[in-house]
This record gives C-alpha cells, structure tokens and sequence, in this order.
C-alpha cells in the first residue's frame, strides 16, 4: 500500500514539474507576437521599398517612423532580453507615435493596428512582474 501511494505521489510530482507555468506561457505568446509584430511591419517597410516613389520621408514623416516601426521594434527586441525595459521602450514608442500624429495631423489614427503591433511589450512587462516571486 505504501508502495502504491509513492508511486502516485511520484506521478503527481512529475505531471506538476512538467506543467506550464502562467508566466512562462505569456513570456512565449509575447516572443511569438513580437516576432509576428516585426515580420508584418517589415512586409510593409520592404513592399514600400520596392515602390517606384522616390520621394523619401519629410521631416514630420521621419519623426513618425523613428517611434513607429523603429522605436516599437527595438523595444520588442530589446524584450527578449530585458522584459521591462524592451517592453516600456515599445510602449512609449507608441504612445509618442500616438501623441505625434495628434500634433501633426489633429487625429489618432482609426482602428486598433498600431496597438496590435505593440501589445507583446505589455506581455513583456507583465510576464517580468508575473515571475518576480519564481
């Protein structure tokens, strides 16, 4: 009988070691959306490229893309590495990309893109604060 209990002790305990744990699950969505994030901006950075416009970026324009897709990229990469840090500098990206278009054009952008882009730093973070206690 004893011998019975350990055995099913032992089991619970190796079901337990190879669950996975929440933090760890949001820190993979967050790579994983992050690498998604910047393959889909960089479609966009290379389709454009390859446009016959010869015209390059204002000054207004270069500001803009400076925090959104630079500034977002960089943070998610950065992110890997230091959550906290990679997170807090895609996310402050977007909210000064944000904060620009409102002072050049007078509007924010339509429709939840650009925050779809930037969400993984917000995993990022989370997941940092989420794993502090492990």
């Amino acid at each position: 009988m004893a011998k019975g209990r350990r055995s099913r002790r032992l089991r619970m305990g190796v079901i337990a070691m190879t669950s996975v744990s929440s933090p760890s699950i949001i820190r993979w969505v967050a790579r994983i959306w992050s690498l998604a994030s910047i393959a889909f901006v960089l479609a966009f950075l290379i389709g454009e490229g390859l446009s016959d416009g010869s015209r390059g970026p204002n000054v207004a324009e270069a500001v803009g893309l400076a925090l959104f897709p630079l500034g977002v990229g960089v943070g998610l990469v950065i992110a890997w590495r230091w959550e906290i840090l990679g997170g807090a500098l895609a996310i402050g990206c977007l909210i000064a990309f944000y904060l620009w278009l409102l002072i050049i054009d007078g509007k924010l952008p339509r429709g939840p893109y650009f925050l779809l882009v930037a969400a993984p730093g917000i995993l990022f973070i989370i997941h940092r604060f989420l794993s502090r206690g492990h």
